[in-house]
């Protein structure tokens, strides 16, 4: 029997894990991939085709329809849900917030709170993890709410991979960047910033360093307190093999609570060989 009165809302592009999904009922709006006439909707396991048709096929992504937010408010309704707490990728870089603020406007019988979690992938997840743990803890949804716009500074996701270039084709970043990495074999490690806008914030030359240098970042955030951590890869699982004891002996008091494969829409636009790492203090 469900005990709990508010939903947790969140898009693919969030990457928070199945069976965090499943124990806590979070409700999931799914991103779209198409090649052509194929349609599909966005999930990790979808991920390998993507990869599996790299470099010469590349899908074009797009948002979840307005039926699927209408059709996701009904199901929530249906369950018996009063209140709606929904996290979404940075506004900045998706409209699936914007789109979700104006669709649940339209709703005034459901309370709710959507969040411009202004990160991508995991950064954004670990916030929805988190605030599905205050609801499960029985946490009042307005303390929840409130809370949540204090965690989103909290929370951060560092993430280098082996090519700039399908950031690039999905003018994600400039032109100049991919190109000059692509010469110098320099390589960024990149995060949002406070806008949900990417940026670099190192330049690092070759896998090794790439590694030592991700790590510490998450350490310097963590800053020597408790954090959740979140070891996302695409197409890169044994380099997550090696960063994954690293994180255990760095980050004392760091807890792992995400290790995966990121979707698929993600993998579109970042290409194989990416390595994510997000990191929640104080959860």
């Amino acid at each position: 029997m469900r005990k709990r009165n508010t939903a947790i809302l969140v898009d693919t592009g969030c990457d928070v894990p199945q069976s965090f999904i499943q124990k806590y009922n979070i409700k999931v709006l799914r991103l779209r991939l198409s090649y052509g006439d194929e349609h599909y909707l966005d999930s990790v396991e979808l991920a390998s085709e993507v990869y599996r048709r790299f470099p010469g096929e590349i899908p074009h992504t797009s948002t979840p329809t307005m039926q699927d937010y209408y059709d996701m408010i009904e199901e929530i309704k249906a369950e018996g849900y009063e209140n709606v707490i929904g996290v979404f990728i940075s506004s900045k870089l998706s409209s699936t917030c914007h789109t979700a603020q104006m669709v649940f406007r339209e709703h005034p019988e459901l309370n709710s709170f959507i969040l411009d979690s202004k990160n991508i992938s995991i950064g954004a997840g670990l916030l929805a993890m988190w605030a599905a743990v205050q609801i499960d803890k029985k946490v009042p949804y307005e303390e929840v709410c409130k809370g949540l716009e204090h965690k989103v500074a909290d929370s951060k996701v560092f993430f280098y991979m082996d090519t700039l270039e399908y950031l690039r084709k999905g003018g994600r970043i400039g032109g100049v960047t991919a190109v000059a990495g692509s010469l110098l074999k320099i390589k960024p490690i990149i995060s949002c910033d406070k806008e949900g806008v990417y940026y670099t914030v190192a330049k690092i030359r070759g896998a090794k360093a790439g590694i030592e240098k991700i790590v510490s970042l998450v350490e310097e955030k963590a800053g020597g307190k408790p954090a959740w951590l979140a070891l996302m890869n695409g197409a890169a699982a044994d380099t997550a093999a090696q960063v994954r004891p690293l994180l255990k002996k760095r980050i004392k008091k760091g807890s792992i609570v995400a290790d995966s494969q990121i979707a698929a829409t993600l993998a579109v636009n970042t290409g194989p060989g990416l390595l994510g790492i997000g990191v929640l203090e104080n959860p």
